[in-house]
């Protein structure tokens, strides 16, 4: 199916919901685009039956797979890029989720402490990403991944990055990690507690719990245990934090702020970057870090560690990676009442 017929149904179903001027209109337009998305899943039932998925699991994957207006409009409208840091943050990290972050730490913690243990991921780390992708487990998507992966796939901008998610997907379902009524996500397909893509399912999830499954959905450990192993996959150290809110000198230099810049802390030291209270820096020669500017230089300032690049694999957002570290932080330092 052509770029051109996906987008004409895209835009007949963002004109469904306007009033129109006939019945006959409605269900023209409804019949329409029903018939392009569906003529698409017949396509990509073709494509997977000869990549080698069984019938059997096409036809139940698929049996009732739907349309998701919601997941083109939230890919073209995430909200972040309209926010500052200042304001992002207290949003993604409010009073009362830093406090349930200490109690969610408490409550798992000799599960946590052995994950991490095994693992060489500080738990608390474990439990920010827990908090912010999820809210602990709470919010996990209600949308069909098979779906939400179809409809990204058919509206075409980012196809094939879709359709290889998809079949990440179908192989989830063959493999009998999750039955497909419960196979549940956001709109862009992100899965379970953890918002593993299925590609990163596919690469990082583990069945801690020995029960044959790795169930991101609702097995604790597994859900532990699978952030665990993708942070070390990526490189990273228990030995250390994510970074650390920093002041710049007057005139700093701005081209000096990328990740892809890195020195040791003594030389961020020497050109005048000074800790957020105005102290010096940790005197750690095992350590080389960036500067990061999410905004500009009258925002928020970070020293980047390793495990900053490490968080940026998981979402490349400066915003994602500051509410993980200062989440992780909170529970690191609770503030009494």
């Amino acid at each position: 199916m052509s770029l051109v017929t996906r987008w004409l149904a895209i835009i007949m179903i963002g004109c469904a919901g306007a009033a129109a001027p006939a019945q006959a209109s409605e269900g023209s337009e409804a019949s329409e685009l029903e018939a392009g998305f569906a003529a698409y899943v017949e396509q990509i039932k073709q494509e997977a039956l000869a990549a080698g998925y069984k019938e059997e699991t096409l036809a139940t994957a698929f049996e009732n797979v739907t349309f998701y207006q919601r997941s083109v409009k939230a890919d073209r409208n995430q909200p972040e890029f309209k926010l500052t840091l200042d304001t992002y943050l207290p949003r993604a990290v409010p009073e009362w989720k830093a406090k349930k972050a200490v109690e969610m730490y408490q409550q798992h913690r000799e599960l946590l402490e052995k994950i991490g243990k095994e693992y060489g991921v500080q738990p608390r780390f474990i439990v920010a990403l827990w908090g912010i992708e999820t809210n602990f487990g709470a919010f996990t998507g209600g949308m069909d991944v098979i779906s939400a992966l179809t409809t990204m796939a058919y509206e075409g901008r980012r196809e094939e990055f879709f359709k290889k998610e998809l079949w990440h997907a179908l192989t989830i379902v063959e493999e009998g990690h999750i039955p497909i009524e419960q196979m549940k996500g956001s709109w862009a397909g992100a899965m379970g507690q953890a918002q593993f893509m299925p590609s990163s399912f596919m690469a990082y999830a583990v069945d801690y719990d020995g029960d044959g499954r790795k169930d991101i959905w609702g097995s604790q450990g597994d859900v532990f245990a699978s952030a665990a192993n993708y942070l070390k996959s990526v490189g990273w150290r228990d030995d250390v934090t994510w970074g650390r809110q920093v002041q710049l000198p007057p005139g700093f230099d701005g081209a000096q702020a990328s990740l892809t810049i890195k020195k040791p802390l003594a030389e961020w030291q020497a050109l005048g970057v000074r800790s957020y209270d105005g102290t010096d820096l940790p005197k750690r020669d095992d350590i080389v870090a960036s500067i990061v500017i999410p905004d500009d230089q009258e925002g928020r300032v970070f020293l980047a560690y390793s495990n900053y690049d490490a968080l940026m694999r998981w979402n490349r957002s400066h915003y994602f990676v500051a509410a993980v570290g200062y989440l992780s932080d909170r529970i690191r330092f609770p503030r009494s009442e």
